[in-house]
């Protein structure tokens, strides 16, 4: 396993990340979350990714259970707030309310003293930002919490939150976290270069296209039993890529996966590491194989002509069938 600086900090994060987005406390079994974090330590993984909205905390809970017997000081925690988790008006958001209970409740269920990388699920169009910089600054000044991030912020707010930390001489976000992978490659054009002149190292997920990109699919209408479009418990997100055209790509990609004798996920996985850009890829698992599979990836060089012949193919139009 190899190790990035996440953004212009020192903290240095596995090239490849544990994710517990639609597998903790959803669609895995208590047992299966526990293998897959050891598998992840047998394999040099050191960053665990986590949120609070994730199945309604048990993600947290589950995630800080599989952590208990390990030595704090060797991973990396990640988790969020944003996101309602009760019907009440403050909780929600990103005031300062809403920042330190929700972190409270995170450090309570992933029974831990500090989270090392805390992060703004979204941005909040109803608080002030220098609130939200302020309770982070905070939160880090207390020990807390290490470092904080952004989720899924554009270019002009992630320009934004750096300058008022700059002037209210705060600690500044060290991270975002958007979706990247072949097939969705919008925060290339300002997102990308937004990060890295403010010094945010990007924490990218669903690199593989909810699964799109692991060659297992051959059509809409025929889906693989067991596949995550086949199963109500993680296929909310993957409707919205999954078509012909994007199947026909990933055949065309799997094809010269082949070609390196890797599984096309890692492939797609080493695409996106790529870009110096990007500090960490985040992964689910539903099982060990795949963590260990998917730790393949780092380190992976591909050759130039393998590039060339996948950008010619995301670039160009799948033939109608």
């Amino acid at each position: 396993m190899k190790y990035r600086r996440l953004g212009n900090s020192g903290l240095n994060v596995s090239e490849i990340a544990l994710g517990t987005w639609l597998t903790f406390g959803n669609a895995v079994e208590d047992s299966t979350a526990r293998v897959c974090v050891e598998s992840a330590f047998d394999h040099g993984i050191n960053f665990f990714d986590t949120a609070d909205v994730y199945a309604a905390g048990e993600a947290e809970r589950i995630l800080g259970q599989c952590l208990r017997t390990y030595d704090r000081k060797y991973y990396v925690l990640a988790s969020k707030c944003f996101f309602p988790m009760s019907d009440g008006p403050n909780d929600r958001g990103l005031s300062r309310k809403h920042i330190v209970e929700s972190l409270h409740a995170s450090l309570r269920r992933l029974d831990t003293d500090y989270i090392d990388l805390y992060q703004c699920h979204r941005f909040d169009e109803t608080t002030p930002l220098e609130e939200t910089v302020r309770a982070m600054d905070d939160l880090v000044r207390h020990g807390k919490i290490l470092y904080w991030g952004v989720s899924q912020w554009t270019a002009e707010q992630i320009t934004n939150v750096a300058a008022i930390a700059k002037r209210n001489n705060a600690v500044a976000p060290i991270s975002n976290q958007p979706p990247y992978n072949m097939l969705s490659r919008g925060i290339e054009e300002s997102v990308m270069p937004a990060c890295a002149r403010e010094g945010l190292g990007l924490v990218v997920y669903s690199p593989l296209a909810q699964g799109l990109l692991s060659g297992k699919y051959a059509s809409v209408s025929d889906l693989p039993a067991k596949s995550r479009a086949a199963d109500d418990r993680q296929n909310q997100f993957i409707g919205r890529m999954l078509n012909e055209e994007n199947i026909a790509k990933a055949q065309r990609i799997a094809s010269l996966a082949d070609q390196l004798n890797v599984p096309p996920s890692v492939l797609a996985l080493a695409w996106c590491l790529q870009r110096r850009e990007v500090s960490s890829v985040i992964c689910g698992a539903s099982r060990p194989e795949q963590v260990a599979q998917n730790t393949t990836a780092s380190g992976l060089e591909i050759p130039a002509d393998i590039c060339n012949a996948i950008e010619q193919i995301l670039t160009t139009s799948a033939p109608a069938k």
